[in-house]
C-alpha cells in the first residue's frame, strides 16, 4: 500500500507541474525564446531538472513495483493502465520534448517553442489520466 501512496503522490505532483508547464511556463518560454532563445532554453532545462528528475524516478520505480507486486485493492488493469500512461508521458518527453528543447537551446526557433506547447498536451493528458487512475484505486 505504501508503494501505491508514493506513486499517487508523485503522479499528482507531476500533474500539477505539467499543467503549470502547459498553461504558464511553455507559453512564457515561447515568448522569451524570441528575446534570448539560448539562455531561456538552458535555464529552463537547468531549473526544471531538479523538480522533474526525482518525481519521474519515483514514478518509474513505483510503477514497476506496482506491476510486480500490486496491493490487493489494485486490479491488474489499473496497474497496467497507470504504467502505460506513464510510458506515454515519458516516451513523449524523450522523443518529442527533449529534442525540441535542444533546438531551442541552439538558437531562436519559434516553431520549436510553439511545438512544445502543442505536443505537450500528450504528456498533460497522460499524467492527468495516470493521476486519476491511481487516485481512484487509492480511494476505493
Amino acid at each position: 500500500m505504501t508503494t501505491l501512496v508514493v506513486s499517487t503522490v508523485a503522479a499528482w505532483a507531476m500533474v500539477g507541474l505539467i499543467w503549470t508547464v502547459q498553461v504558464v511556463h511553455y507559453p512564457m518560454l515561447a515568448a522569451y525564446s524570441e528575446l534570448r532563445p539560448r539562455e531561456a532554453a538552458i535555464e529552463h532545462q537547468r531549473r526544471i531538472s531538479w523538480i522533474v528528475g526525482p518525481l519521474m524516478a519515483a514514478e518509474g520505480v513505483t510503477a514497476l513495483l506496482l506491476l510486480a507486486d500490486r496491493p490487493v485493492a489494485m486490479s491488474a488493469f489499473s496497474a497496467w493502465a497507470a504504467a502505460a500512461l506513464l510510458a506515454l508521458a515519458l516516451g513523449s518527453t524523450v522523443l518529442v520534448q527533449v529534442p525540441l528543447h535542444r533546438r531551442l537551446a541552439q538558437g531562436g526557433d519559434r516553431r520549436a517553442a510553439e511545438r512544445l506547447i502543442t505536443t505537450n498536451w500528450v504528456r498533460t493528458v497522460a499524467w492527468t489520466g495516470r493521476g486519476m487512475v491511481l487516485a481512484w484505486v487509492l480511494a476505493t
